[in-house]
């Protein structure tokens, strides 16, 4: 095995990310080493490089941390007693994984009476990459995996463009919808054609909803978003004011509104439209808005005379990372889940994968850790 490997660390702002060298460390039992194969440049990941989601953990810059969770990878050596996977199946080395990126606790109040997955200690394993296992984030060449974060094989006929995004967009979704027990003859709405929003498309479509809206301000996106599904589309330029987007989104329910909305769009400001925008006994499934310190005025009102309810959802149940795959496996034909990736780079060209991201000039960046 390779004596050591990179890792490109977070060290600021805006800043270039630094590539370092760690020894690569031995599993400790029911631990497994994974060879990275594929790591995105999520939403989130953009977040913190612009310095809107705060994860410096109160420490003045210059600091060095390890960022990225959208990944997949393969079995690069299995710690003492790891021989199956989650879901029982057979674990061996080279067997390309999907795991979680956090690792519920699963001895706090939430984590027992599973009322969350957004365990309060579930990121108690990352760490500085100068600390040992050095490896515990998606932007390096290995990652550790504790024992209790959930892994799953990857279905032979999953590329690894299709599932590096499972185990943060597609199982998000997925866990958002069934929190917000979205199902047959719903009328869906979808603020945000980013990469969660395109695969929410899909699982709200196989959930059996009735109608499904998405909302963004990029035609191309809203374009894909059409290719997986939506029944319809709202262009930002086309309906610029929140009342335009809000009675539009009620004439395409014949008046009554959204049975559930999926914030997934990262901007405060879409929080009143989109609770306007819910029918009597509809809920709003909060998932983008992970900036801190935003604020935004809404009228409780809406909550109490509409009946309407607020989910706040981070992170997912295991058996949502595993149903994002078999929803891969099963369905790979009817949806073209191969376009949400849409450019391909070295993890040495780490900044310039998020510099083209961020300017709007690539849908979704994969870095792979591994190329030249």
């Amino acid at each position: 095995m390779t004596a050591t490997g990179q890792v490109a660390a977070f060290t600021g702002v805006r800043k270039p990310f630094a590539l370092r060298e760690y020894p690569v460390p031995a599993p400790a039992a029911g631990a497994v080493l994974v060879k990275v194969r594929m790591a995105n440049v999520c939403g989130s990941d953009l977040h913190i490089w612009r310095g809107e989601y705060d994860v410096s953990r109160g420490h003045a810059e210059p600091f060095c941390l390890s960022i990225g969770h959208e990944m997949a990878g393969e079995v690069a050596e299995l710690g003492e007693g790891v021989t199956h996977d989650s879901a029982g199946e057979p674990l061996a080395g080279g067997d390309r994984i999907v795991y979680q990126y956090f690792c519920p606790c699963g001895r706090c109040r939430s984590c027992l009476r599973r009322s969350t997955p957004r365990c309060a200690e579930a990121l108690r394993y990352r760490y500085p990459p100068d600390d040992y296992p050095h490896f515990n984030a998606a932007y390096g060449q290995y990652y550790y995996l504790n024992p209790g974060q959930a892994v799953f094989k990857v279905p032979a006929n999953v590329s690894d463009d299709l599932a590096g995004p499972a185990n943060c967009a597609l199982a998000q979704v997925i866990e958002a919808f069934r929190r917000g027990r979205v199902g047959l003859g719903d009328h869906v709405v979808i603020q945000g054609a980013g990469g969660l929003g395109i695969n929410a498309v899909a699982v709200a479509r196989e959930m059996g909803v009735a109608q499904i809206i998405v909302i963004d301000g990029i035609e191309s996106r809203l374009e894909l978003a059409r290719a997986f599904g939506a029944d319809e589309t709202l262009l930002l330029a086309d309906y610029p004011h929140p009342d335009d987007r809000v009675r539009r989104v009620r004439e395409l329910t014949d008046g009554w509104g959204a049975d559930a909305v999926l914030e997934v769009s990262g901007l405060p400001a879409v929080v009143p439209e989109g609770l306007a925008m819910l029918a009597q006994g509809g809920t709003y499934l909060e998932v983008g808005n992970i900036n801190q310190g935003k604020q935004v005025e809404i009228d409780p009102s809406v909550l109490v005379h509409g009946g309407k309810s607020l989910l706040g959802i981070m992170w997912y149940d295991p058996d949502c990372l595993k149903a994002a795959l078999d929803l891969l496996s099963t369905k790979a034909d009817v949806y073209p889940f191969e376009q949400i990736l849409s450019h391909h780079y070295p993890l040495k060209h780490i900044d310039q994968a998020f510099a083209d991201q961020d300017s709007g000039s690539v849908q979704r960046a994969a870095l792979l850790p591994w190329a030249d």
